[in-house]
């Protein structure tokens, strides 16, 4: 009896079920929903993706105090501070009526994933009993667990769509409905989370804590590890905002869309454990490189392509390429961090790779307005080429 105790209430578990629920409210407001609401509101191509940029600025804005607010103050008292946001900012899109309300509400949404991602993040891998030989393959099964959340988002969003069509402003409103659902029971198990005794910086002054932030910040192999996971996610982000509206010019339905980022979500869930053991096994450096490299190839393809079967193995491959990649970045700098500044480092790595995620949607709107749809994937792909050949020449091998 006491071991089945141990395992119903391992923290570890009960973080991947809380990291589940609060992904999937975060996704379904945003894939494929948000590109078409903001559509449907009257937004171009350039407004689309301002609105899909501004809940990631949140995350550049708020990662590193989210960071450092968790090393002085424990991990727990964030994760549930996110966990109200993840409560109360879906009931906000039930009131929106134009493209700048729409923003506000996703700029407040996107405080939850600044907050709760990095710091989720840093409390797996400062678990006492994780040690640096599987910190990647824990990393992989939280992230995994979030996945599934991102992969039954697109299914239920697009579905509801697909039932009450694009152009039907009640299907939006079951949409952020069910995100809100999704959202309070977050709040609930994120307070129930049973979380062992933390060591804090709380005791420290504020000089002292800005010290232990500052060796972060001055690793040089931390921040192109953090600059690589930020440029796949640029691409991401423009994948993301731009498929759907992609898809859809070229006659493809919103439940196809769906199946495109549900794919690719199957595919990310089912190989991040994988990837992090053989990142603990093999190194992480030379998987990170070889995933950008194969990741930058991938989202250039998106542009010789319009028909459903090969967007299809384009989105399963790139699925492939992020989890290659954000499986060992994550795991590499929690292992150049110290104890007390892992909150700090994964914050970090959270504001560098929303400021990706930021301008991928924000510099591929540009691009699509000026050019066209598949310029901006041809763009999203330099960027990411670049990136990960500069990590392959100024990083350290050390620690790889």
């Amino acid at each position: 009896m006491s071991d089945r105790q141990a395992i119903k209430f391992s923290p570890f578990l009960f973080l991947c079920a809380t990291g589940l629920l609060a992904i999937f409210s975060s996704t379904i407001s945003k894939s494929p929903v948000l590109p078409l609401f903001a559509a449907h509101l009257g937004a171009g191509p350039s407004g689309v993706g301002l609105v899909a940029a501004i809940s990631a600025f949140a995350g550049v804005v708020f990662s590193v105090p989210a960071g450092l607010l968790a090393d002085r103050f424990g991990k727990k008292r964030l994760i549930v501070a996110a966990a109200l946001i993840f409560a109360s900012a879906p009931f906000g899109y039930l009131a929106v009526t134009n493209i700048w309300q729409l923003a506000l509400v996703r700029f407040y949404h996107g405080f939850a994933t600044a907050i709760f991602l990095p710091v989720a993040m840093a409390l797996v891998s400062s678990l006492s009993s994780l040690s640096s030989k599987e910190r990647g393959e824990k990393l992989g099964w939280f992230s995994t667990a979030t996945l599934f959340g991102r992969f039954m988002a697109p299914v239920v969003g697009g579905g509801i769509l697909g039932l009450f069509g694009v152009s039907a402003a009640f299907g939006y409103q079951v949409v952020y409905a069910v995100c809100g659902g999704a959202g309070l029971i977050t709040l609930i198990l994120a307070i129930m989370l049973p979380v062992p005794e933390e060591t804090t910086q709380a005791g420290q002054s504020w000089t002292e804590t800005f010290h232990v932030f500052k060796t972060v910040v001055s690793n040089r192999t931390i921040l192109m590890t953090c600059f690589v996971e930020a440029s796949i996610l640029f691409a991401y982000g423009t994948f993301e905002t731009f498929l759907p509206l992609y898809a859809v010019e070229h006659g493809l339905s919103a439940t196809q869309v769906g199946v495109f980022l549900s794919g690719q979500i199957i595919v990310l869930a089912l190989t991040k454990p994988i990837m992090g053991k053989f990142s603990d096994t093999h190194g992480r450096r030379p998987q990170i490189v070889a995933g950008g490299l194969l990741g930058a190839a991938c989202i250039g393809g998106f542009s010789l392509f319009s028909s459903f079967f090969p967007l299809l193995l384009l989105s399963i491959t790139f699925g492939l390429c992020l989890s290659i990649v954000t499986s060992a970045t994550s795991a590499y700098i929690a292992d150049l961090s110290s104890q007390q500044a892992r909150g700090s480092a994964m914050g970090l790595l959270g504001s560098i790779m929303d400021i990706g995620h930021t301008t991928g949607p924000l510099v591929s709107g540009v691009v699509a307005a000026s050019f066209g749809y598949a310029q901006s994937f041809l763009g999203a792909s330099l960027v990411l080429l670049v990136v990960a050949v500069l990590f392959l020449f100024t990083s350290k091998v050390k620690g790889a």
